[in-house]
């Protein structure tokens, strides 16, 4: 049994052994090393400081992560199992449900290292476990999981520190209700537009360029006048991975159809990522005059503007002059240089992919939408994979704002730790050792102080015309020259500066700052890209840019109303329109770190530390050197001290007594100081402290209270269970003594019924054996001559039935109340999810409702081309039907059959011991999948071929259970097919449809047969007792009574009817 520090009690200190660096027995640099580089050879790569998580990337496979180790980390305590980025996913989960030590609140898990400590696998593997914790069975999982490869494909790529390095930041938010998911939003900072026009030696390209060049359909390729990797400018150290890159271009294409892109859609991203491929093959001349003009023989500009839907003339105008308006409202046209006309080349090109991306968000956004619930009724968890510090040979703009997130990380760790904790304890009168600490917010000031950090400078500059990159380094130097944190090169005219960062220091180059911070397209290109007859790039380019750097399609503001005359395709403060100054990409990523702060403060954090074991990404290498620099400028040691010595938890008295007033001792406890005490003595725990206002606890007592309630719960609940069997049977008897009186009333009326029939029919025999003129007798034995008395005693059991079927009504209607969804609410981005199929089909879960969805939708999916249905296909059976329908045939017969419960289908098949069943959905695009399953497939059909071939779950499907001739059992499902058409109606509309009766009404009376007899013998006579006597048993039947022995009637007499 493991002690709350981490050693099993009893045992001496023995290197790589101590789970929790917090119970070390001696505290230094060297001890705290050690024992990571024995953990780490181990393939013990995680370890516990309190309730931190430090994770040391193995750079290989490690067995950490299989079902069955991630079912452990399901529930449960942080102490029952060694340490784990799932236990993280669980605590994270447990806080949202309010299982720990406070009330339910959102949650938030902040994952921070260098760029290849493995933050992004890191931020894979929470996703999947919190998914996991929800238990779901529906599609929307599968669909979140195939977010990160999407994004990775176009976001992701290799530098020379990591082969899959975040070249964006993103905040991936799921949403829950009942601690099942309902949705996710993914929030993008800051694309690193500039790797698409340039790298550097022994980088790439973004991912999804190889991909898109090796998986394409030679087709497809020919279609977007696509050739070789080394074709192409902007494509540099091609490498040859063909079969690799053909692979995920196939998972790039699975994970599209899984979140819900259509065949449109993903052709459209295609054609926009081989326009900017062509757009940067576009070869720029200059005239005698030093005038560019457009080499055309190269014949790139016209396949670029082919494929960009535009004119290629104005295509080339835009590429190789400006248009800038006069004062007095003319039109001035200016040639570029060469040099001019390349930038505004690869401007127009970063801008598309920018927009494209950015597109590609808020698609998913829409898509993954929670439905038929607002955003704020919901809880949530965010998973904050943010591009890591880097400090490269040549570092530019990109790298101080990569490296400023990373500071703004450092320093909310710092507040959350250190600086607020200790001020609580000044606050609560605890007698406290100050614990010091590196604060980064000297570094934060120079980076972000207005009006003379280098921010505000930049964006200053960028305003003037005549700005130049070396006029920015003259002006920074005399703003911020005298920080101790700033220091310029010690040449005259060097574009060289150094800022000394919490992780040490690390020398920008300004050259190219004011263009890449100014971020701006010519009017005249963005008009031409905005009339492009290109479905796609129209949408992006006329989407408008908010103050956070995201694309917005809606154009609303914040506040939710529309843009008052906002032009579509514009950012926010352009120029050229009245109000303020450009937005620059500077101040988009300032305003969108401030957000980012506001969001992880309002929820509760947990901290992933990622540190990377060498810089030469390989497995069982721990260099030392390396590691210890990452555990000193991250405050590894002053963390382990305040986590061992401090009070992680500080809670108000009264809410503490509200949680845990079950561990007390006596039934009334005040919710004050005296009462926390009474609990805190209770429980037997040690180390706590009362201040002023709160409890003070160590990180460790939220799962000894969290294991001693789960006690009480577990007891609470067997008791629970005995009280409420015993109410429950008390009721059971009830209704089963209410149900025998209904049963014997049920009897008597219908007993009753029979004799008033026989009764009535005599009378009518009588009468027209006396009047030949009297009316013919009916098949209910009822005339217009029915005396009073009879009527009177129909009306009474008519009563007793009609008050029946009231009672059943009154009983529907409260349980369809109770399960009525609350309305749709236009959230903050206006995302709103799928059109909620309640309303086009009926009630999800009804045979109606599956019904009209596979008439509407489904008809041609399950036909073969000879226009009859798929031998595998079965209409809607339960699973016990499918199962007695397979039991006799061979191995890995198979049957899809429609589902009652929801709108898809379920595969069956049989296998040696019994049958297999799974899920099939769906997909927004129209294709299919088996839930559980990446792979996507156009049709049922080609799902069918595919896991014939390929095992699903290891077995696979031989042939089809197919049906027996005149029994089969999609019948319901055909369209035109009049029995089943009443069917459905009956079920959709139960109350006052002309096709059925009213359940509230009187059970009616069979309909009038004027048949004449022509033959005098009884055989029509025994004929209508038989209908009476069938008549009787239905009605039983429907009112579950116990059938009346049948006792055989005499023959009734022949009728005649006057001629």
């Amino acid at each position: 049994m493991l002690s709350s520090d981490g050693l099993r009690q009893g045992e001496d200190y023995i290197p790589g052994r101590v789970s929790d660096l917090t119970s070390l027995p001696n505290l230094d640099e060297d001890v705290l090393l050690q024992e990571l580089k024995a953990r780490y050879a181990a393939d013990r790569i995680y370890t516990y400081v309190g309730d931190i998580l430090v994770a040391v990337n193995p750079f290989k496979d490690v067995p950490l992560y299989t079902k069955e180790i991630s079912e452990r980390y399901c529930g449960g305590l942080h102490s029952d199992h060694p340490p784990h980025i799932f236990a993280t996913a669980n605590d994270a989960y447990q806080g949202m449900l309010g299982k720990l030590s406070a009330p339910p609140q959102d949650q938030c898990i902040v994952i921070s290292g260098e760029s290849g400590a493995g933050k992004t696998e890191s931020t894979k593997l929470l996703i999947r476990q919190l998914l996991q914790l929800c238990q779901g069975t529906s599609q929307l999982e599968q669909q979140i999981l195939q977010v990160n490869p999407l994004l990775e494909a176009f976001g992701n790529a290799q530098t020379l520190m990591n082969d899959n390095s975040s070249r964006f930041g993103k905040y991936i938010q799921l949403f829950f209700q009942n601690g099942a998911v309902k949705g996710a939003k993914i929030r993008e900072y800051l694309l690193e537009k500039s790797r698409l026009v340039q790298q550097t030696e022994g980088e790439q390209n973004f991912h999804v360029f190889y991909c898109m060049l090796n998986g394409l359909s030679p087709q497809n390729m020919e279609r977007h006048h696509l050739g070789g990797g080394q074709n192409y400018s902007y494509l540099k150290n091609f490498q040859d991975k063909a079969q690799q890159y053909r692979t995920q271009h196939q998972q790039l294409l699975d994970a599209m159809d899984m979140v819900g892109f259509n065949e449109e859609e993903q052709e459209g991203m295609f054609s926009i990522l081989a326009g900017v491929l062509h757009m940067g093959n576009i070869q720029i001349c200059a005239t005698d005059s030093g005038e560019a003009y457009v080499d055309r023989a190269a014949k790139d500009l016209n396949i670029v503007a082919e494929i960009l839907g535009v004119d290629s003339t104005d295509l080339e105008s835009s590429l190789t002059q400006s248009v800038v308006r006069t004062n007095k409202g003319e039109l001035i046209q200016r040639n570029y240089t060469v040099q001019q006309a390349l930038a505004s080349r690869d401007a127009v090109s970063k801008a598309l992919y920018g927009r494209l991306f950015g597109w590609l968000v808020n698609k998913i956004n829409q898509l993954l939408a929670p439905t038929d619930t607002s955003i704020a009724e919901l809880q949530q968890i965010g998973v904050l994979d943010i591009f890591g510090f880097e400090h490269f040979e040549y570092n530019s703009f990109e790298q101080l704002c990569i490296n400023l997130a990373n500071e703004q990380l450092q320093y909310f760790f710092n507040q959350h730790i250190f600086l607020l904790e200790q001020e609580e304890y000044q606050r609560e009168g605890v007698s406290w050792s100050t614990i010091t600490f590196t604060d980064n917010k000297p570094v934060l000031d120079l980076l972000l102080a207005r009006p003379i950090g280098i921010l505000a400078l930049l964006d200053e500059e960028s305003l003037f015309p005549q700005g130049t990159d070396l006029s920015l380094l003259q002006k920074l130097n005399q703003n911020v020259g005298s920080s101790a944190h700033f220091t310029t090169g010690k040449q005259a005219r060097s574009p060289l500066f150094t800022i000394t960062h919490y992780a040490g220091k690390v020398e920008y180059n300004v050259t190219g700052w004011l263009e890449k911070n100014r971020d701006t397209l010519p009017s005249n290109t963005m008009s031409l890209l905005q009339r492009s007859c290109n479905p796609l790039i129209n949408t992006i380019c006329n989407g408008s840019i908010t103050r956070t750097g995201t694309l917005a399609l809606q154009h609303k503001t914040s506040k939710g109303r529309r843009l008052s005359k906002r032009p579509a395709g514009r950012q926010v403060g352009e120029f050229g329109k009245k109000g303020g100054k450009q937005l620059t990409l500077g101040g988009q990523f300032k305003n969108s770190l401030t957000v980012l702060v506001e969001r992880i403060t309002a929820a509760r954090p947990h901290f992933v530390r990622c540190i990377k074991p060498n810089g030469l990404k390989q497995p069982n290498n721990f260099q030392d050197d390396a590691v210890a620099a990452q555990l000193k400028y991250t405050g590894m040691m002053e963390t382990i001290r305040i986590r061992r010595e401090g009070y992680a938890l500080r809670i108000p008295f009264q809410q503490f007594v509200q949680r845990y007033r079950s561990l007390g001792d006596i039934a009334h406890i005040p919710e004050d100081q005296h009462g926390c005490q009474r609990i805190l003595k209770a429980t037997g725990l040690s180390d706590w402290l009362i201040g002023k206002t709160k409890v003070l606890l160590k990180w460790w007592h939220t799962y000894e209270l969290a294991s001693r309630l789960q006690k009480v719960e577990q007891a609470a609940t067997c008791i629970q269970t005995g009280v409420r069997g015993l109410l429950a049977r008390r009721k059971v008897a009830h209704l089963r003594e209410l149900a025998n009186k209904q049963a014997a009333a049920a009897v008597m009326f219908l007993s009753h019924t029979e004799q008033l029939i026989e009764d009535a029919f005599q009378r009518q025999l009588h009468l027209a054996e006396r009047d030949e003129t009297a009316p013919p007798p009916v098949a209910g034995g009822m005339t217009a001559e029915m005396t009073p008395a009879d009527a009177a005693a129909v009306q009474q059991v008519a009563t007793k039935m009609a008050d029946i079927h009231l009672q059943e009504d009154a009983h529907t209607q409260v349980e369809e109340k109770e399960n009525l969804s609350s309305d749709e609410e236009i959230v903050e981005d206006d995302f709103t999810g799928p059109i909620s199929s309640m309303n086009r089909w009926g009630k999800e879960g009804t045979k109606a409702a599956s019904v009209r969805w596979f008439r509407e939708t489904q008809q041609k999916a399950v036909m073969q081309d000879s226009g009859t249905f798929a031998p595998w296909f079965h209409g809607i059976i339960t699973r016990r039907e499918s199962e007695r329908l397979l039991q006799e045939k061979p191995l890995g017969c198979f049957l899809i059959r429609v589902s009652e419960s929801r709108f898809g289908y379920s595969l069956t098949y049989r296998i040696s011991s019994r049958c297999k069943h799974f899920m099939i959905d769906q997909l927004p695009s129209g294709k299919y999948v088996v839930v559980g399953e990446p792979k996507v497939h156009a049709s049922l059909s080609a799902l069918v071929d595919y896991y014939r071939k390929n095992p699903l779950t290891g077995d696979l499907l031989t042939e089809p259970c197919g049906q027996v001739e005149g029994h089969e059992d999609y019948a319901e499902l055909l369209i035109g097919n009049r029995y089943s058409l009443v069917r459905v109606e009956e079920e959709m509309q139960p109350y006052g449809s002309a096709l059925h009766r009213d359940d509230s009404a009187p059970p009616p009376l069979p309909e009038r047969n004027y048949t004449t007899l022509r033959e005098p013998d009884n055989q029509q006579g025994i004929n209508k007792h038989m209908h009476y006597q069938t008549l009787l048993n239905n009605q039983q039947q429907q009112l579950g009574v116990r059938a009346v022995p049948d006792t055989t009637a005499p023959p009734l007499p022949a009728r005649t009817r006057r001629k």
